[in-house]
């Protein structure tokens, strides 16, 4: 874990719980794609650094959940360096109350104010094309949270941080975060048309061609639709078919996967009531969901 493996002339990523982008913009300078999961992580990848001899520049944040930001605060106390990431992530980066807040729905309890969904708050300035090294490319990837990002450089390498997930994780967890489930497939149908020299995916394996992996997050997204839908066939409230859920796929609830994957399912109800296929009805001052 934390190793370094180089895939091109100047790019890398280090091999950890959520892969960390590594760019080098000089002799002597580099530049991270997220940063981490916590203080231990950024102590970890600013000794890789120096045994390279390089200085950190700049981080860029593909999105501002914890386990991508996590390692930003060390960082930038040690080495000065700048902070970017995209527009509303940006905020939540600076004001990381933001993200259990969200995942609640109102103010958090101390049990999901941890360093797995509320990262140390880290100065970051907004994410834009102009402020990247001039042969990177800006990529918009909506949907896994409000405003993600992720990198093309020069050398071809695509940085796709968590817009899908590896095979394993789909049947570990079934239902993956999602913020915005449309966004997340419009996403996924460009990633599969994308060619590159090597996709690095935050949470999958690198790969050289990433279509299979995308339709597979496809699939796993209407599989969990169809089963929402079919759990829907009579009036239910949202705890009731969070349990159903649950016990349908023989999954474990903790305190923080009801949150992840309540906040998930609730994605899924507004798609589904969207796009007409459910829909929400008060019964006896209890919000219910019906299929159409």
């Amino acid at each position: 874990m934390y190793e370094l493996i180089q895939v091109s002339d100047n790019c890398y990523y280090i091999q950890s719980p959520a892969k960390i982008g590594l760019v080098r913009v000089s002799d002597d300078s580099a530049v991270l794609i997220d940063s981490g999961n916590d203080k231990d992580a950024g102590r970890k990848v600013l000794k890789i650094l120096n045994q390279q001899g390089w200085r950190l520049n700049a981080i860029y944040n593909t999105h501002s959940n914890a386990d991508h930001i996590g390692g930003n605060k060390y960082l930038q106390d040690k080495t000065g360096c700048v902070i970017y990431a995209p527009d509303i992530e940006a905020a939540f980066t600076r004001h990381t109350i933001l993200e259990p807040s969200f995942l609640y729905g109102g103010y958090p309890p101390s049990n999901l104010c941890h360093k797995f969904l509320m990262a140390q708050e880290s100065n970051a300035q907004v994410l834009s094309q102009d402020v990247l090294p001039e042969d990177w490319e800006l990529i918009d990837l909506p949907g896994h949270f409000f405003d993600m990002a992720g990198f093309r450089t020069g050398d071809g390498i695509v940085y796709l941080a968590d817009c899908l997930s590896s095979c394993e994780t789909l049947e570990k967890y079934k239902f993956v975060f999602i913020f915005n489930v449309s966004a997340y497939l419009e996403t996924l149908e460009r990633v599969k048309a994308m060619s590159a020299k090597l996709f690095i995916p935050a949470h999958a394996d690198a790969s050289e061609n990433i279509a299979a992996l995308a339709q597979a997050n496809i699939d796993s997204v209407n599989q969990n639709a169809d089963l929402i839908l079919r759990l829907c066939e009579r009036p239910v409230s949202f705890d009731l078919l969070l349990q159903k859920i649950f016990n349908e796929l023989k999954l474990n609830m903790t305190y923080e996967q009801h949150a992840l994957a309540g906040s998930t399912v609730k994605s899924y109800l507004s798609w589904l009531n969207d796009s007409g296929k459910l829909r929400a009805l008060i019964n006896n001052n209890i919000l219910v969901w019906e299929r159409v």
